[in-house]
């Protein structure tokens, strides 16, 4: 590494990107994916908890004067609402503050929030804390998506990434069968046991946070902000602990990068490179999570109450079916995931958003005709979802890989917000009046308007998609602070 003076601060040419990215996968990866990626499991507990309890929530004796519509729509508008304004004020600070001081923050932010939210003794206060738990998730996007592409070499960026966004869905299923357990009122009280699984949620997230402080800073994001020295001993770190494991030197960094170092990058520079200067990587990230968050956060959030509504299955049972999907979800992007590192990105994110897209269409067409029952309309959603799992873990692949770095979680979160605002706040409230009134073809048109923005999403993919696999951050987006080596 060497350094010079610049007007705008130290310039510095240095191989740290490129060291990165040529280390093999080691122990110390995985350190990072646990640390990391197990977040998004409290994200899938806290979604499908609140599903699959909203029937006892709104039960006499449950502690909340509350309907079940108000749980599956005012109050998961309101945890998507949180979302969203927490990855927007989160994710600016992520980019100026650092990864690792925001993912430590935004965890705390929900432990405290979830543990709030047990002990709620009015809508009131259940609406707020919904909200609030949302707050800190939303930063979590920003922080951990950042964090995890700039810590991981280029040759596993891209299935690592859609591993640990789908293991959203190993929380969906702990929800699922926690929700059984809970609801079972000849084990739990109806006013105990919906406040326990947000309590474990608390408890869950306070041991995440403990594994996290051994996580680094990003070295490329010291690099930008005049603390190359950091940089450099952490990733000598690193690469001493994967090569006493190995039992073998590294082989040669190839390319370095020259850098002017900033301490900050305006709102005005963020917009005008992310809407200007990537005008069609906007659009690819709009189009991705728009589709997704209304396939998502639409229906999914009403699953329950379909089964309860069409098919007479009892409360405290949905969370079995709810369990199978989120088994299929989760295995979509454990099983694709590495082709999205060797067929390419355009292909896989293009083809999974179709795919989705069309068999959701096919579902449409058989619950409308009445040849579904609970058991294969379970089995319809699992084949849909199994793609559109990997297709939504996609998106946040996308947006945190194809914008410099400054931008990185400004970005992350900016299309997080406003694609899961279209599709997760108007979503639940729209889909549980559909959902709710016990017709089949108001059903059918929500799965109808799920299904038509994922075939939407996907032909803009195969139009716009990025060649991302196997590239190094810096190739894809230069740095906004690089200059020429």
């Amino acid at each position: 590494m060497t350094t010079a003076q610049a007007e705008t601060g130290r310039t510095i040419t240095t191989d740290i990107p490129a060291r990165l990215d040529r280390l093999p996968w080691s122990r110390w990866h995985w350190s990072i994916v646990i640390g990391l990626g197990t977040v998004w499991i409290l994200d899938g507990l806290e979604v499908t908890v609140v599903g699959n309890i909203a029937a006892r929530l709104s039960e006499p004796g449950s502690g909340l004067p509350i309907t079940s519509g108000e749980v599956t729509g005012i109050a998961a508008a309101l945890y998507v609402a949180g979302a969203c304004a927490g990855a927007l004020f989160w994710g600016r600070l992520t980019d100026k503050w650092g990864r690792k001081k925001l993912f430590m923050i935004t965890l705390a932010v929900y432990l405290a929030a979830t543990a709030l939210t047990s002990i709620a003794f009015d809508t009131w206060w259940f609406f707020a804390f919904r909200f609030l738990t949302g707050f800190g998730i939303g930063g979590e996007y920003a922080a951990i998506n950042s964090a995890i592409d700039e810590l991981i070499p280029a040759n596993y960026r891209g299935r690592v990434d859609l591993m640990i966004n789908g293991s959203f869905w190993l929380g969906a299923v702990g929800g699922a069968l926690l929700s059984i357990l809970a609801l079972n009122t000849a084990i739990f009280p109806a006013n105990v046991g919906w406040r326990l699984t947000f309590a474990l949620g608390a408890v869950l997230a306070l041991v995440i946070l403990l594994v996290r402080r051994h996580v680094p800073e990003s070295p490329r994001w010291l690099l930008i902000h005049g603390r190359d020295e950091e940089a450099e001993r952490i990733v000598s770190s690193i690469e001493s602990r994967v090569e006493a494991e190995r039992g073998e030197a590294l082989p040669a960094p190839e390319g370095s990068i020259t850098i002017h170092q900033r301490r900050s990058v305006s709102f005005v520079e963020i917009g005008r490179t992310v809407f200007s200067d990537y005008r069609r990587r906007a659009v690819l990230g709009f189009s991705l999570f728009i589709g997704q968050a209304f396939l998502y956060n639409a229906i999914t959030f009403g699953f329950g109450a379909i089964l309860t509504t069409f098919y007479d299955i009892p409360a405290d049972r949905t969370g079995y079916y709810f369990a199978v999907i989120a088994v299929g979800n989760f295995c979509g992007p454990l099983l694709l995931g590495k082709l999205f590192d060797t067929v390419g990105r355009k292909v896989m994110i293009s083809s999974t958003y179709l795919l989705s897209g069309l068999l959701l269409f096919g579902t449409a067409w058989l619950f409308d005709r009445g040849s579904l029952s609970a058991g294969t309309l379970t089995a319809c959603w699992c084949a849909v979802l199994f793609f559109a799992s990997a297709g939504a873990s996609s998106a946040y692949l996308t947006v945190s890989e194809i914008f410099p770095m400054e931008t990185r979680a400004m970005s992350i979160a900016f299309f997080y917000a406003i694609g899961t605002a279209a599709g997760g706040i108007s979503g639940p409230l729209l889909f549980a009046d559909l959902t709710g009134t016990g017709h089949v073809g108001d059903t059918v048109l929500a799965f109808q308007i799920g299904a038509t923005l994922m075939c939407a999403a996907g032909l803009v993919a195969a139009a716009l998609a990025v060649g991302a696999e196997r590239r190094s951050l810096e190739d894809i987006a230069k740095p906004l602070t690089a200059a020429s080596a």
